[in-house]
């Protein structure tokens, strides 16, 4: 059996990487392990990285994927890097107010207005 892998597509933007995550769906925990697995070595690769994080594609994600933005997030910041996630459905911010991520991370509308506020910092 093929080893299952989250598809993402990752493009460079003058020294911002943009993982786009072309997925509409990341529930199962399978999914957020190999997620984790894609983020590591952009980190690593990367560091310190600005990276911005497109969730145009995604409708559905489990309380397991805000676990792992909080730590991406964590070990982005704590290597002096900067994230801002983008294109998020009204469902899945909504869920971001109620659990109060809003405030932890930067949240911009669209992939060009989190570039360019990671460019600016």
């Amino acid at each position: 059996m093929a080893k299952y892998q989250p598809v993402v597509a990752v493009n460079y933007n003058k020294g911002v990487v943009i993982v786009t995550i072309d997925r509409e769906k990341i529930l199962e925990e399978k999914d957020v392990v190999n997620l984790e697995a894609t983020f590591t070595p952009l980190i690593e690769e990367n560091n310190p990285v600005k990276m911005v994080i497109d969730f145009s594609k995604v409708e559905y994600l489990s309380s397991s994927v805000l676990g792992l933005l909080i730590r991406i997030n964590g070990t982005i910041k704590d290597n002096g890097g900067s994230v801002c996630l983008c294109n998020i459905s009204s469902r899945i911010f909504g869920i971001f107010k109620i659990t109060r991520l809003d405030k932890v991370f930067n949240v911009c509308e669209t992939t060009e207005e989190a570039v360019r506020r990671l460019q600016g910092n």
